[in-house]
């Protein structure tokens, strides 16, 4: 199968970085595209932001609408529902599918975020998605997303000072991070606290093939016709 990844921002690296994560775990069978929208801003941090992607974004899976599942990623799931009206095809936001993919190994989960503008648009999309009852809290580590692309030693510090946070304040027993540009610390931060850290980018591609595989397309019945 083919999944086409879009990353909704026009930072090359980052996409670069998106790519190489969804090769890594994707099935031997399936084959990754993944492109950058160059009419994007750099980065997607708040409602703004995902407001002037959208063209770009829409554009992206308009030239590529042949693939067998779309993942879209940026964790605000910008442009989600249109995308789904354009397509038969399965299409997956990473925030969507991290947290839903949180909620069946957790008891209850703490979603960990770029700037503190950006928490009031992923705490809409848990009420929308019926996941917030589930979510202990969103909370801002306040690193802007093309900061994590360098990773220097203070900004590692923040991003475990917050989940110190959540795991002891808020109770949590999974991490979701709310950032596609926080894929590559799953591991390290799995192996340092011993519990679930949940990278949406992974999960959306799991499930994007589990879909996929199972027949399933986008209904055109409702609201996606």
């Amino acid at each position: 199968m083919e999944l086409l990844v879009v990353n909704p921002n026009s930072t090359v690296s980052m996409t670069g970085r998106i790519d190489r994560a969804a090769k890594r775990v994707a099935r031997p069978g399936t084959r990754i595209v993944s492109v950058g929208s160059s009419s994007g801003p750099p980065s997607i941090q708040g409602y703004y932001d995902g407001a002037i992607c959208l063209s770009g974004l829409l554009q992206q899976i308009e030239l590529q609408s042949h693939a067998d599942g779309i993942v879209i990623a940026c964790f605000d799931d910008t442009g989600l529902d249109a995308a789904r009206c354009m397509v038969d095809a399965p299409v997956l936001g990473i925030g969507q599918s991290a947290c839903s993919m949180a909620s069946m190994v957790s008891n209850k989960f703490t979603v960990i975020t770029t700037l503190s503008r950006s928490v009031p648009v992923l705490e809409s999309n848990l009420q929308r998605y019926g996941l917030a009852s589930r979510c202990a809290k969103v909370r801002a580590t306040d690193i802007p997303v093309l900061e994590l692309e360098d990773m220097a030693p203070e900004t590692m510090h923040a991003i475990r000072r917050v989940v110190e946070v959540a795991i002891w304040e808020d109770k949590s027993d999974a991490i979701v991070l709310g950032c596609a540009g926080m894929t590559d610390l799953v591991e390290q931060l799995s192996n340092e606290f011993g519990l679930p850290i949940i990278d949406g980018l992974s999960c959306a591609v799991a499930l994007a093939e589990a879909l996929v595989t199972a027949g399933l397309r986008t209904s055109k019945s409702g609201a996606y016709g």
